[in-house]
């Protein structure tokens, strides 16, 4: 077998291979062989026909089996000879028409196109300059967050003494009948809750109901935008008959000692030890934040300074995760994409950079990891496991056998392999406090090498997809 390694790129290679003939006919024989013993041929008994014989007659499925045979095992003996760490399944393409017509006859020349993993040069990546910032706690935030407090502790009283106004909560069993399209099946829904005036409420929901008392009968319509997040309501028109069951208004506690107690925060029972508490957290989220900013910013002077070429298998591997994320977000939200007019294409093309940015990353703290013997033990391993048994509300050992049953906790170890590479980058890079400004949203570290599985990098992720 003869083979040549050509370079397309860092990590497009071709080998061109020629087998000889003898070495494909050997395996035609062999073949043939085999078929002799178990097929039968007219007028012999079964495995006693002449080997000339059947290979006439099974020309064809012998060869086919010999080059099926033969071909695979040609290409990783060349790939192995070059060592050639491929990703996926390699091209495989023959010169000169059909293979099988000059198989074990002639010599034939095949060419395998394979994706490989870039060398990737290790540059600067200590000391690089970045900027911490911090976000300040102001007192307005304080009471912003007492405030809500107060609103998830506040109750709905009945008002008897004047009709609905804006901020109360209106009780009604709702009768929608469809004006267009016709005929669809009539909507009733039972003590619904509209709050007049409230967030994401239909105006005229809002208009029709202002003033309502209990045992009022409202009639109106209601003609839907083409776009409304409710895709079974969107575009259509419905007449709804509300029948008014109760009215109450929001009453809030009493910003006093008494309500902070009903909270049942340890060491908080008094208004001013609540603001404390509220303001340590805020700091305490603000520094956080200050960190994942850092790190984010750290992480990107790291990819700006090291580009190279990437496998094209991954970037659409982890162009397609990023997609998917955005599609279960839009879930989420109670968007439905299938029914979205979405050009996916040019949403592919969107998220291509933010895919390329996540897998230099993963590569670059890999070899970083690699420069700077950076391990991870078994017990940092099983530290990890336990966080996120505890943020999955599972025990650690459902979480064990679920990462053993998908190969996570291989992807677990490079996920902390990475992510004490960044701490490592991070603690030696030239960080400069500045003054916070309101220019762009943090981001987590680990959000800036994509959305994967927990443990898991980009680039592992997609290998095994290969």
């Amino acid at each position: 077998m003869k083979t040549e390694l050509i370079d397309h790129s860092p990590t497009r290679k071709e080998i061109k291979i020629e087998i000889a003939a003898e070495t494909a006919r050997a395996e035609v024989e062999r073949v043939g062989e085999r078929y002799a013993r178990l097929v039968s041929v007219p007028g012999f008994r079964k495995g006693h026909a002449p080997a000339s014989v059947v290979r006439q007659r099974y020309k064809k499925e012998i060869r086919n089996e010999a080059m099926q045979n033969l071909v695979p095992q040609v290409v990783e003996d060349a790939v192995n000879e070059h060592g050639l760490h491929v990703l996926g399944q390699p091209e495989v393409h023959f010169e000169g028409g059909d293979p099988l017509e000059r198989f074990g006859q002639q010599p034939l020349s095949l060419h395998v196109h394979v994706e490989v993993m870039p060398e990737v040069e290790l540059g600067r990546y200590k000391g690089l300059e970045a900027a911490r910032r911090t976000r300040p706690v102001t007192e307005e935030e304080v009471e912003r967050v007492i405030q809500e407090l107060r609103e998830t502790s506040a109750t709905l009283q009945p008002v008897e003494d004047r009709g609905a106004e804006v901020g109360d909560t209106v009780t009604a069993d709702f009768r929608g009948r469809y004006i267009e399209p016709p005929g669809e099946e009539d909507i009733n829904v039972e003590d619904a809750e509209v709050v007049i005036g409230g967030e994401g409420v239909v105006s005229e929901f809002t208009e029709n109901l202002t003033g309502a008392r209990p045992d009022d009968v409202r009639t109106f319509r209601v003609k839907y935008p083409e776009d409304f997040k409710a895709a079974g309501l969107a575009g259509k028109e419905i007449e709804y008959t509300a029948t008014v069951t109760a009215v109450r208004r929001k009453e809030l506690p009493e910003l006093d000692d008494e309500w902070v107690k009903t909270l049942g925060e340890e060491n908080v029972e008094t208004v001013e030890s609540l603001r404390e508490r509220v303001r340590e957290n805020l700091t305490s989220h603000a520094r956080f934040e200050s960190d994942q900013r850092l790190r984010g910013d750290v992480i990107r002077k790291l990819v700006e300074g090291h580009q190279f070429e990437l496998p094209e298998s991954l970037v659409a591997y982890q162009t397609r995760e990023l997609m998917q994320t955005a599609m279960r977000d839009m879930m989420r939200r109670g968007v439905d994409p299938r029914r979205q007019e979405v050009d996916w294409e040019q949403m592919g093309a969107l998220f291509r950079p933010q895919a390329e940015h996540d897998l230099r990353g993963s590569l670059l703290l890999e070899r970083v990891a690699d420069a700077e013997g950076i391990e991870v033990s078994d017990e940092e391993i099983e530290e990890e496991i336990e966080a996120v048994a505890r943020a999955s509300r599972k025990s650690a050992d459902e979480v064990r056998a679920a990462l053993t049953k998908q190969g996570g906790e291989r992807s677990i170890a490079d996920r902390l392999r990475h992510r004490k590479a960044l701490d490592f980058i991070v603690d030696s890079a030239a960080v400069r406090d500045e003054e916070w400004r309101e220019d762009e949203p943090a981001r987590a570290a680990e959000d800036e090498q994509g959305d994967t599985q927990p443990g898991e990098s980009p680039t592992s992720a997609a290998a095994e997809q290969g």
